[in-house]
């Protein structure tokens, strides 16, 4: 791709961008939110026009005309949102688009065969080709998608932060199988936040920022610092910032705390002044301690306290008792999609009918402090990227000045530069005497920024460890049951 441009009336998205991605590597497309990887995508796969420059796949002219033409012509996209058709059966989503048919008809016997041949390819012809995808787990759906890619033949499978909602495991067998296909001499792009996998899976690297290409190299040569400069503009001093912090009197007690499912007989002190981690494999149930917590969930057994109320809740009394809350799935729990930035910032805290730009000057301070990258706060939230809609959705905790801060995976799908942003916001809360409650997938993200992890493993959640006392392969050995197995 040279010299790629894209505007969306006065807004420029990509000026003159460069990317070049040889076959049988893996390429990282680095960038904050905001910065053009997605436009780049859209245009390489077909899915957008650029207004200027030129794209050769093999050495030749390619301008696809749309993404179906892009997917024939050997570009597979595949998003961090999957793009799974959910009531279709295994077979049909591999083969979507691009079925073997005679005449009007879909020959079943070859689809059939396809898509098992593919699915064999990314190490699990064991899923049942009849049943609804839907019925898949995520990582599964997104084998799915990857042997969707293979049945095409791309020569270029795009990866849009394959990780965010995967198990370590899972993780693990994802990063074999881009191996797999570098070996094959496909070429992979592979973009994401956490820049330990960057430097594990990739080969070399080309930085976006402010819709230009700023950087690239040999991910090899590259310290993680160099690569966040690039990304930002600026050094980041400290990424996770940790500040002295005095623990005080209990802001939160759980006492045998339990769900319909999970969690399960949960105990836990949440201190003012302390972050506490909960760490765990998706499915462990550390959602649903905090939904339960917050009034989302039922709570079946147990007590919890928290300073002069004692027992379970609804979600509206959580905000008025001072607690609030960060869903991890903030498209469909997290935000009012079709409300301006100003409304969704507010809406915990509109005791008055406000007028419109009145909501918009009480959201503009949080907007610069979380620097939410927008036109104005009174810009419809749907239209931001996932990382700045997620500012916006922690802007919200901060604008109702909660004494409790109850995190969902808060850092997904932001940016490096973002995340350290918010890891000072957190830290700067905590200094503050609130308590936090943090749940992650990602270790690195619980050990820099808490100061004690407790790990959740089929609803149970074990002791909170002081985070000097523990280290990623206790965690995960804690997480998999395998402590408990070996105790």
């Amino acid at each position: 791709m040279r010299g790629v441009s894209k505007r969306f009336g006065a807004t420029v998205a990509l000026s003159n961008v460069d990317l070049e991605v040889r076959p049988g590597e893996v390429h990282a497309l680095l960038g904050e939110n905001g910065a053009g990887k997605s436009t780049l995508m859209k245009i390489l796969s077909g899915a957008l026009a650029p207004d200027s420059g030129t794209l050769e796949l093999d050495g030749e002219r390619y301008s696809p005309s749309s993404p179906l033409d892009g997917r024939r012509a050997g570009v597979a996209m595949i998003y961090q949102e999957l793009s799974i058709a959910p009531h279709l059966s295994v077979a049909e989503n591999v083969l979507l688009g691009v079925e073997p048919t005679r005449g009007l008809r879909v020959l079943w016997g070859p689809l059939r065969d396809r898509a098992r041949d593919a699915l064999a390819r990314v190490g699990r012809a064991d899923i049942d080709l009849d049943q609804p995808a839907g019925r898949l787990t995520i990582a599964d759906q997104q084998l799915v998608e990857i042997a969707r890619s293979i049945a095409l033949g791309a020569r270029v499978v795009v990866l849009d932060e394959p990780t965010s909602s995967l198990a370590q495991e899972d993780v693990e067998r994802l990063f074999r199988l881009i191996g797999e296909l570098r070996d094959r001499g496909t070429s992979v792009v592979y973009i994401s936040h956490f820049l330990e996998e960057v430097r594990a899976v990739t080969d070399r690297y080309t930085v976006l920022r402010d819709g230009e290409s700023v950087g690239a190299g040999v991910t090899a040569e590259a310290t993680p610092e160099e690569l966040v400069a690039q990304m930002v503009g600026r050094e980041v001093a400290e990424l996770y910032p940790r500040s002295p912090r005095q623990p005080g009197a209990p802001a939160l007690v759980l006492d045998r705390f339990g769900g319909r499912a999970h969690p399960d007989a949960v105990d836990l002190q949440l201190h003012r002044g302390e972050v506490v981690g909960l760490a765990g494999l998706v499915g462990a149930g550390r959602t649903e301690l905090l939904r339960a917590i917050f009034g989302l969930d039922p709570v079946v057994r147990g007590d919890v306290r928290m300073a002069h109320v004692t027992g379970p809740s609804s979600p509206g009394n959580r905000w008025r008792q001072g607690v609030g809350m960060v869903s991890e799935d903030r498209k469909r729990e997290g935000l009012a999609l079709g409300l301006s930035i100003a409304d969704n910032l507010t809406l915990a805290r509109q005791r008055t009918l406000l007028s419109p730009r009145a909501l918009a000057a009480e959201s503009q301070p949080w907007i610069e402090k979380l620097g939410v990258r927008c036109r104005d706060a009174e810009q419809t939230i749907g239209s931001l990227s996932g990382g700045n809609q997620q500012k916006v959705a922690i802007a919200r905790l901060l604008h109702a000045d909660v004494d409790v801060l109850l995190l969902d995976e808060p850092t997904r799908g932001i940016d490096v530069g973002s995340r350290a942003e918010i890891y000072r916001v957190i830290d700067e809360l905590a200094r503050a005497g609130r308590a936090i409650l943090l749940v992650s997938s990602y270790l690195p993200e619980l050990l820099g920024t808490c100061d004690r992890i407790a790990v959740m493993c089929r609803g149970r959640l074990g002791p909170a460890r002081p985070v000097a006392d523990v280290d990623e392969h206790s965690i995960l050995l804690e997480a998999t049951g395998a402590r408990e197995a070996t105790a």
